[in-house]
């Protein structure tokens, strides 16, 4: 017995703060947005158990209601109802605090203790409803509703709140058990049968409900301990593959997310595709005009603008360079229309771009290129440090062909092979002729797209 004490006297210094992580090996604090992130799941687990709770407190009321009443006509007392209004009345009040604002821990400490007591107060208050001496609550069922309560506190995934319950518990049924024996009248025996055809005291008997509640208590707090670093290293996995998807694509973030393998470069997957290249017209003496702060700004907001529509077409950017971004439909994320909907983003943002400004008021153009083509997709560089990115001849002429917009005066210039793919009778397209682009040997049929106004 003295080892179970010395056990249950080191379980309340035990505490995983919610600052560290699950790693022990690791000591460096959260961060602030994964602890805001732990903090929200216990503030919906606080919702759940005053749900619960209201859910117990009606099973109480119904079920008291239903049973017949034993207990003699003329008891001038009925604990129940009282006790019942009372833990109805801490709940309600208890859920509402939690709606509006998480609860502070001295406060959930508060509401165990209440749980227990309200529970310890009705169980000793059936002696004198039923007019027996004070061991005849010893003996009620009623006693096994503590484990609710202690269960209860795991919804919150913190070991220390279901600690606390178990002993307030354990506790609190010592107290009642102290109230039994100091009462002179009272017979403490040893004899099983007699203890249970009588209103006599086994002392054994309610040790071992005692230690029952300990134990389950103690069961409870080690497999907590577990699953909150369970639980902290799912929110870290989460807020970092969330993190991780505004530097890669999200569908690679995904990938990333539920390989079942370890992740390395050289994986990649070779597929039609259509590339899309963007770049800002007079980049270089916008750059001139503007601080760098405001030039950072402009970018950020003609970014925002451009990558909508090519994300609503279901392309992906891959790279953002400088001020020109690369994007592409079909890869990683499957596609079958990718060429037609490569089309409509680029015709989306010439749109855009004249109907509106940028910064502080200024006037952006850009010139697009789209080629489609056998393209491979995939992870490129060190085994410590990963980028997304796509590769291939096709991108390159992607690339050239944006460039030759100065050439033609155009914005939007377009392959051969996107336009058959598109569908030549979908967009107005415009043959511009054979050009003979850099690094390429044979000459390449380009398109632009004429306006629709």
């Amino acid at each position: 017995m003295t080892g179970w004490i010395q056990i249950f006297k080191f379980l309340p210094l035990i505490k995983i703060n919610p600052n560290r992580p699950a790693s022990a090996n690791r000591r460096q604090v959260l961060p602030d947005r994964v602890r805001r992130a732990i903090e929200r799941q216990q503030a919906r687990s606080e919702l759940i158990i005053g749900w619960i709770q209201l859910g117990v407190v009606a099973t109480f009321w119904i079920l008291y209601t239903i049973a017949p009443k034993t207990f003699a006509e003329d008891a001038g007392f009925e604990p129940v109802p009282w006790v019942l209004a009372c833990y109805f009345a801490f709940t309600v009040t208890r859920l509402s605090i939690a709606h509006k604002r998480n609860l502070s821990d001295w406060f959930l400490y508060v509401s165990v203790v209440i749980d227990m007591l309200l529970l310890m107060v009705l169980i000793w208050s059936f002696h004198l409803q039923y007019q027996q001496p004070p061991s005849f609550y010893l003996k009620v069922p009623t006693l096994l509703y503590v484990f609710i309560f202690i269960a209860l506190r795991a919804l919150r995934f913190e070991a220390r709140f279901v600690i606390a319950a178990g002993l307030t518990a354990a506790i609190g049924w010592l107290v009642m058990v102290w109230y039994v024996i100091s009462n002179d009248s009272m017979e403490v025996t040893r004899d099983y049968v007699r203890y249970m055809t009588s209103n006599s005291v086994l002392l054994g008997a309610e040790f071992d409900k005692i230690i029952t509640i300990l134990m389950v208590t103690m069961i409870l707090a080690v497999a907590l301990f577990r699953a909150r670093n369970l639980l902290i290293e799912s929110v870290v996995g989460s807020t970092t593959a969330r993190d991780l998807s505004r530097f890669v694509p999200s569908e690679v973030a995904r990938q990333v997310q539920s390989a079942a393998d370890e992740i390395t470069a050289g994986q990649g997957e070779l597929k039609p595709t259509t590339i899309l290249f963007t770049d800002l017209e007079g980049f270089t003496s916008l750059s001139e005009k503007l601080t760098p702060t405001d030039l950072i700004n402009t970018l950020n907001d003609y970014f925002s603008a451009v990558v909508a529509p090519i994300e609503r077409f279901g392309g992906t950017v891959t790279q953002f360079q400088g001020d020109a971004i690369l994007a592409s439909f079909n890869q990683p994320a499957t596609d079958e229309d990718h060429a037609a909907n490569a089309v409509r983003a680029a015709v989306e943002i010439q749109k855009i771009l004249d109907d509106r400004t940028f910064g502080e008021g200024l006037r952006l153009r850009c010139r697009i290129g789209i080629n489609t083509g056998i393209v491979v997709g995939g992870l490129v560089g060190t085994k410590d440090r990963l980028g997304y990115t796509v590769h291939g001849d096709d991108v390159n002429l992607a690339a050239r062909l944006e460039q030759l917009n100065k050439d033609y005066g155009t914005t939007i210039l377009l392959s051969e092979s996107t336009r058959d793919m598109a569908g030549a009778e979908n967009f107005p397209f415009r043959r511009i002729g054979e050009v003979q682009v850099r690094g390429r040997q044979s000459a390449t049929t380009v398109y632009t797209i004429d306006s629709e106004d």
